[in-house]
């Protein structure tokens, strides 16, 4: 069996003299939600979707942006995007604010219990 693994971290620059922008992947199609200068390295931004879902934006120390859902499964408060990022075995993380719970930014899984995940979002910088 072959597994293929699609990352939705993607960052994307192009050569233009418009301002950057960040957009999120959502009910299909690209949602424009802030620019990257919003975004600082290791630390979290919530964005509101045209549904009202919630994400939490992260950026990497390497420039990688990350979108995840911004409630915590566990406690159903929307707060991922105040978490810590960190990493495990060289995969980024968040951890939540509240009980600590790992989401792995990539995935969305849950690296402290497998039955639980959030919903993962895909990016583009450009």
């Amino acid at each position: 069996m072959t597994t293929t693994t699609v990352s939705s971290a993607m960052t994307t620059t192009t050569a233009s003299t418009a301002p950057a922008v960040v957009h999120v992947a959502h009910a299909g199609d690209w949602v424009a939600v802030c620019g990257p200068d919003v975004l600082s390295a290791g630390r979290g931004a919530a964005v509101l979707l045209p549904d009202g879902e919630q994400a939490a934006l992260f950026m990497d120390r390497s420039g990688t942006v990350y979108a995840i859902g911004n409630r915590d499964p566990f406690t159903g408060a929307y707060v991922l995007s105040r978490g810590l990022l960190g990493s495990a075995a060289g995969r980024p993380f968040v951890a939540s604010p509240l009980l600590k719970q790992r989401f792995d930014l990539a995935t969305g899984a849950c690296l402290d219990d497998d039955e639980v995940s959030v919903p993962v979002y895909a990016v583009r910088v450009e």
